[in-house]
């Protein structure tokens, strides 16, 4: 009789291990639902992360070309284009095109107290020093800047505005390449760097129209 009643008992516990039936105490039940909800928690947590990095690489992707990133290559490109020798562009173009593509942050700046304490120490700069004609442009561009009334740079980030800034590209883009002879000398070692400007000036200006 004894050992029936172990055989019975043993038999009794080897199946109620795997499985939780409806007499087990209230902890064992509360612990099984905190278990079920730990991993209902942990399936939905993996979704959302591969969401999040799908929506993560999209924005990395379409990074580069934002309005803002293109404001500053054209704002470099401008600067380089400036300062370089391998060109017989008219330069004098590059500062309303500065204007009107320049950055919001870099316009501000000029236009606040920092930009007219460099613009009245390049005044003085100029007035009892020689300064060579690459830098003039810069300084010019900052005056302009300054000046300008607020209807002219309400153009900036518009169709209008847009369409100035290209139609000032083209008309750089054409100098240098009909003066340059042809395509094989605007690509020469003393050119190179000028029309390297030029197509970026053109290509960006070419974008933020579209």
């Amino acid at each position: 009789m004894s050992s029936l009643s172990i055989s019975t008992a043993t038999a009794f516990s080897l199946h109620s291990k795997p499985f939780l039936s409806l007499q087990s105490p209230p902890h064992q039940a509360k612990l099984f639902s905190l278990r079920f909800h730990h991993l209902r928690f942990q399936g939905n947590h993996g979704v959302v992360m591969k969401k999040n990095r799908r929506g993560f690489g999209a924005v990395c992707y379409s990074a580069p070309l934002t309005p803002p990133n293109l404001q500053w290559v054209c704002t470099v490109s401008s600067a380089v284009l400036m300062l370089s020798r391998g060109t017989a562009a008219q330069k004098s173009f590059l500062v309303p095109l500065f204007a009107l593509q320049a950055p919001t942050s870099i316009i501000s700046w000029i236009k606040g107290e920092y930009g007219a304490w460099t613009a009245f120490l390049a005044l003085l700069v100029r007035l009892f020093f020689f300064i060579p004609g690459e830098l003039e442009l810069p300084f010019v561009a900052l005056l302009l800047v300054i000046v300008a009334p607020y209807q002219v740079m309400n153009l900036r980030g518009t169709q209008m505005g847009a369409i100035v800034s290209l139609l000032i590209a083209g008309y750089l883009a054409f100098q240098h390449f009909s003066r340059a002879g042809s395509l094989q000398r605007a690509f020469n070692q003393g050119s190179i760097v000028a029309t390297l400007a030029i197509i970026c000036i053109t290509a960006v200006s070419c974008l933020l129209f579209i």
